[in-house]
């Protein structure tokens, strides 16, 4: 399918230590290959999801919690990065990558920067 040389962002590992709660919290997540293409899904943990409901339910957002929606959304035990890269990989390996993520457009040429050198297959 794909291969596996790969380079994943996790936007929680930008946020402050006190802000990514692995057991209750979303993140996206976007996966490069070195063929410079760009994938994204967000990851909600199941807690996260019950908690929106709660939210929505009071605010009123989403029929006052009668649905959630998200766009590429992995449900997950928790968003650690271990749990994330066992997911991503776990995909990758049993050929689902591409029904669960959604391509994005590829890496330009002046990006290339924003990643290991040779990272990108020439």
């Amino acid at each position: 399918m794909r291969e596996k040389d790969k380079h994943i962002w996790i936007e929680a590992e930008e946020w402050e230590n006190d802000e990514w709660d692995i057991e209750d919290g979303n993140t996206d997540v976007k996966v490069t290959f070195s063929d410079r293409s760009v994938w994204m899904a967000t990851f909600f943990t199941y807690r996260n999801i019950e908690r929106q409901r709660e939210k929505n339910e009071k605010s009123g957002e989403c029929m006052h919690g009668a649905y959630f929606q998200a766009s590429d959304m992995v449900l997950i035990d928790n968003i650690s990065k271990e749990r994330i890269y066992e997911v991503i990989n776990y995909l990758i390996d049993n050929g689902e990558f591409e029904f669960v993520f959604t391509k994005y457009p590829d890496v330009e040429v002046q990006e290339e920067y924003f990643f290991p050198v040779n990272f990108f297959l020439k």
